[in-house]
């Protein structure tokens, strides 16, 4: 933050400075107790830390010798020693903060409430300034020689709530920081948001929102992995830290009991245990540790997929619930995506037809499934095959499956790599063969098959065009179908690109970009485009006429296509010739009844 910003009114004082300095608290007759780190961290350059040993004597100690410095009522420090700590203190109670300086530099303190203490330590008499920065705030400024550690207290308020300690340093050789509204190169370098309390709360009880809990395939504490999804055969880990309602861990063992709904079974141990044999497990243990309290979840029937609630509880108290998902073996083929290869194509692929932005040619997607409809992945390609009795000599020919292609993942975030992706070799027959496709577990060997509707077909060689709708009103979305055939008159393939077109629609609005297509969308042979009708000036309701032409195509063989269409602007369209023609036809109508009537009248 800019110290520029700081308003001031400064009262100077001669005293005994040190280096750095170290937050401390006026002596109250209470004890530390739940601190992270059971010794005080050495001294540091860049580093603001607090004094977090143990207290009993109801006094602070304010010593530039770390291991004799002591806090009062320190109920929790963090491990941070950076600008982002936090910490709760008892009112009335007080932190000893303690740093050094790697040269020879000043360093000023300010709080949001509370008071500091005279500084301990370093070496050489300096000048140190009170600054009051509005109501509550104050600062000191203290300077040292290199390598030198200073202690300082401050004094924590005694009205509960929420206050930030912040310690600054500025460059060496720069002047003595007696205000820091005009200290440009100070720099912030601690800062600890401190929760004064007016009583200690019940220590060593868990609090749910305070303990971790959290899924992983580790079976150790980290925070860089939160699966709750996994494969078949694999197993999954919950880990938990419990912690009091002053973050601190819990050190006190209770009962700790797992249970999971039908399905899992559960264990408790230290990091990646062995399998449970049952839907419950108990222990008995503190969750301090990282490796300790992991539970262990997998499935009760092998291959078979599972769903399941985990429950955690400490002494009664349920710590926290998760939604487990452990896929089983595969027992189902999905194919999908597919596409029509090109005569003769020796297993090569457009890669755009799949567009799924991954960049993977092929002719078709294979998606595998276990008994309750989960993904699951394969092991290698290798797992992946066909049936030679279903391909022909001239037709389909042949499948492949490439390892790279294969899925690899089950997130949600990545769709495209939860299916794997093949491609089938056509001869020089245009035809379609129904291939059986397979899939062997490299692990169970259990076969599952799947039907792939292979299609060969030559390349565009002509192509129609016709809208979906002979007629629209403005605002409508219309689409445009191009079908292309190939010279024997075939549905053309998915392989070769139909090449550059040039589109003109008047009064429409081209949604689906145009330009060179790179694939046919369909599998059919066709594509696909999307107007709306209108454009951004505008639409003049009548019959229009448009123009399709794939130039490569129309160089060769293929005839331009002219779409027609009716565009009206909604609401009444009854033109004068409507209303005209009406008029004539009701007058036909009376001179017919006239005719009629005269008739009847003669017979009599």
């Amino acid at each position: 933050m800019s110290t520029k910003t700081l308003r001031k009114r400064i009262s100077l004082v001669a005293v005994t400075a040190l280096t750095a300095g170290v937050l401390s608290v006026v002596a109250v007759p209470s004890a530390n107790a739940n601190i992270a780190a059971a010794t005080n961290a050495a001294a540091e350059a860049g580093k603001l830390n607090v004094a977090v040993g143990a207290n009993t004597t109801g006094a602070t100690v304010t010593d530039a010798a770390v291991a004799n410095a002591k806090s009062l009522g320190l109920i929790y420090k963090d491990a941070s020693s950076t600008t982002a700590q936090t910490a709760t203190v008892i009112a009335g109670g007080a932190l000893v903060l303690y740093t050094t300086n790697a040269t020879a530099t000043f360093t000023a303190y300010t709080s949001t409430g509370g008071s500091f203490g005279t500084p301990v330590g370093g070496a050489g008499t300096q000048t140190v300034t009170t600054v009051e920065y509005g109501i509550g705030n104050t600062s000191i400024a203290l300077s040292g020689t290199n390598a030198t550690t200073v202690a300082l207290r401050w004094a924590a308020p005694t009205t509960a709530g929420t206050y930030t300690v912040s310690a600054y340093r500025n460059v060496a050789g720069s002047a003595q920081m007696t205000n820091l509204a005009t200290a440009t190169d100070a720099t912030l370098f601690g800062a600890i948001t401190v929760t004064v309390v007016a009583s200690a709360a019940a220590v060593g009880a868990p609090v749910v929102a305070n303990s971790t809990c959290f899924t992983n395939t580790s079976g150790t504490l980290t925070t860089s992995d939160t699966t709750t999804t996994i494969q078949n055969g694999e197993s999954i880990y919950i880990n938990t830290l419990l912690r009091d309602a002053y973050l601190s861990p819990i050190t006190a063992n209770g009962n700790i009991v797992v249970t999971a709904t039908t399905g899992a079974n559960v264990s408790i141990g230290s990091g990646t245990q062995s399998a449970g044999t049952s839907g419950t497990a108990v222990a008995y243990g503190a969750g301090t540790a990282d490796n300790s309290d992991s539970v262990r979840v997998s499935q009760a029937t092998a291959g078979a997929p599972v769903t399941a609630t985990v429950t955690i509880t400490y002494n009664g108290t349920t710590i926290c619930t998760k939604s487990i998902t452990i896929r089983g073996e595969a027992s189902k083929m999905v194919v999908s995506n597919v596409g029509a290869a090109k005569t003769s194509n020796a297993g090569a692929a457009n890669v755009a037809w799949l567009a799924d932005g991954t960049n993977r040619d092929g002719h078709f997607a294979v998606t595998l499934q276990d008994s309750a409809g989960n993904t699951v992945l394969p092991s290698a390609s290798t797992e992946f095959g066909f049936s030679a009795a279903t391909v022909t000599s001239n037709v389909v020919t042949a499948v492949t499956f490439d390892n790279g292609d294969q899925a690899t993942s089950l997130s949600s975030s990545l769709p495209t790599w939860a299916y794997s992706v093949g491609k089938y070799t056509c001869g020089s027959t245009a035809g379609s063969t129904s291939v059986t496709l397979t899939h062997t577990s490299a692990s169970t060997g259990k076969i599952v098959t799947g039907t792939l509707p292979g299609r060969c077909a030559g390349d565009a060689y002509t192509y129609t065009a016709s809208f979906d709708k002979a007629a629209y009103n403005q605002g409508e979305i219309a689409t445009l179908t191009v079908s292309f055939k190939d010279s024997r008159g075939n549905a053309a393939n998915s392989d070769t690109a139909p090449g550059a077109a040039q589109f003109i629609v008047p009064m429409m609005t081209f949604v689906t970009a145009t330009g060179s297509a790179t694939a046919l969308t369909k599998a059919n042979g066709d594509m696909v485009y999307t107007l709306t009708v209108g454009t951004t000036t505008g639409m003049t309701a009548g019959t229009y006429s448009g123009i399709i032409d794939f130039t490569s195509l129309t160089a060769v063989a293929a005839t331009k296509q002219t779409v027609t269409y009716k565009l009206s602007t909604g609401g009444d369209t009854t033109t004068n010739a409507d209303v005209l023609k009406s008029i004539v036809a009701l007058i036909a109508s009376i001179n017919k009844q006239i005719q009629a009537l005269q008739k009847l009248i003669l017979k009599r």
